[in-house]
């Protein structure tokens, strides 16, 4: 055998090795964390009796006393609520709170001493990271894919029309039913919540960041709802003309359009009227409507806040108290 083929062959032999050595330690990320998080991860039966019909989703194990996480989509409409445990036992189930603006939903089992799954932190993702979602797609129990985060960042519109921010967007297949369950990071830390897949494409699947579920189900538990800020107007997208914004020396090109305002609400008694655009609330930028709802839902209603308001040609600097939104806006 010559030399020039024996080196040949050791280096072939040799990159085989790293390539075997890598999807080795590959797969014993995945199935570490699959065994780590799927005794945590239940399946979800509703039955919807005015609509005679029944559905399924996945859910999360939260604590060790039963509190359950999983889409409010999943369990929106529900008559009757049935978990169903890794290990083959059923409970019915309570729901504690819904919050459909981020499509989030807390149930209650009556068991203790369950296996609970460790919620990371979102803020801490980057792009290419591997990832493995756990769900019960169709039906079949504790259903394991792995992929990468494809994107960060991302927006998607809840079924009640509001934006859900920081939506994380990855290629690890999802299903019909794999709604609710973990996207969980390569140390078996749960960093998001599977939510949505674009239908007919291929590997366009969404999870709520951890951390926004993580704010929402607090409330859930501790008030049954989450308390977001009400203003009390119809608003649209409304852009500035330029030269009313060089006029006064504003940065930004849109605000928010008021189309209408409620009697008797903040906006009314903030002396905002029909026309008006709001440039921004509480120091924050308002330039479209998406980052007007996203002020009301993460500060709280109750404080006075400043409110720059453009009518017509003249800048208005007016002060705004939002309530607690009505239960009907939900």
């Amino acid at each position: 055998m010559s030399r020039d083929k024996t080196m040949e062959e050791l280096s072939h032999t040799a990159g085989s090795d790293d390539e075997t050595t890598l999807l080795d330690a590959y797969s014993r990320t995945v199935v570490g964390v699959a065994e780590k998080i799927s005794p945590s991860v239940v399946n979800i039966g509703v039955l919807k009796v005015r609509k005679e019909q029944g559905g399924a989703g996945s859910g999360l194990i939260i604590t060790p006393d039963g509190y359950v996480l999983t889409n409010d989509h999943v369990v929106h409409g529900a008559n009757l609520v049935e978990v169903k445990l890794n290990d083959g036992r059923k409970f019915g189930a309570q729901i504690v709170g819904t919050d459909p603006a981020t499509d989030t939903a807390v149930l209650r089992i009556p068991a203790s001493k369950l296996p609970s799954a460790h919620l990371g932190d979102s803020q801490k993702l980057k792009v290419g990271q591997l990832l493995v979602a756990i769900g019960n797609p169709f039906g079949f129990q504790c259903t394991v894919t792995a992929g990468v985060i494809s994107a960060l960042g991302r927006s998607l519109r809840s079924t009640n029309g509001r934006l859900i921010e920081n939506i994380i967007q990855t290629d690890a297949a999802l299903n019909p039913g794999s709604s609710g369950g973990p996207l969980v990071n390569s140390r078996g830390q749960v960093i998001g919540m599977n939510t949505a897949v674009i239908f007919p494409a291929q590997g366009l699947c969404f999870a709520i960041p951890i951390n926004t579920v993580k704010r929402v189900v607090q409330m859930l538990i501790s008030k049954g709802k989450v308390s977001r800020g009400y203003l009390g107007i119809i608003a649209r997208p409304a852009s500035i003309q330029r030269s009313i914004a060089r006029a006064l020396g504003l940065k930004q090109e849109s605000g928010v359009g008021v189309v209408d305002v409620a009697p008797k609400s903040p906006a009314e008694q903030a002396r905002i009227v029909p026309n008006d655009i709001i440039l921004n609330i509480g120091g924050t930028s308002t330039t479209d409507v998406d980052e007007l709802h996203r002020f009301l839902d993460e500060n709280p209603a109750g404080q006075n806040y400043q409110i720059n308001v453009l009518r017509g040609a003249t800048l208005l600097k007016l002060s705004v108290l939002p309530q607690e939104i009505p239960p009907q806006e939900e």
